[in-house]
């Protein structure tokens, strides 16, 4: 992946030495180490999500209500009509 040989790999820990000290060169690759377990974690649930939602079968729309045959329309009562007086 980087095509790095052993003389690079062997330059590059020298300097890390030099700058940050051989006791703190244990906690940093413990950090290293953890930081990148944890992104694979991540990545992994990430990809697990995408694959169960993948896989999910879609839910149908629910079933429109049914229709009455019939209504009855009712209408507000109204005071009957009181047939006129009569002239006697």
């Amino acid at each position: 992946m980087f095509d790095i040989g052993g003389a690079e790999l062997a330059l590059i820990l020298f300097i890390c030495l030099l700058l940050f000290g051989a006791n703190k060169l244990p906690e940093l690759a413990k950090g290293l180490g953890k930081s990148v377990k944890e992104f694979k974690k991540a990545a992994s649930g990430v990809e697990n999500e995408f694959r169960r939602a993948m896989e999910e079968q879609p839910t149908p729309p629910p079933a429109p209500a049914p229709k009455p045959f019939a209504t009855i329309q009712q209408t507000p009562s109204e005071k009957p009509a009181l047939p006129p007086p009569s002239a006697d």
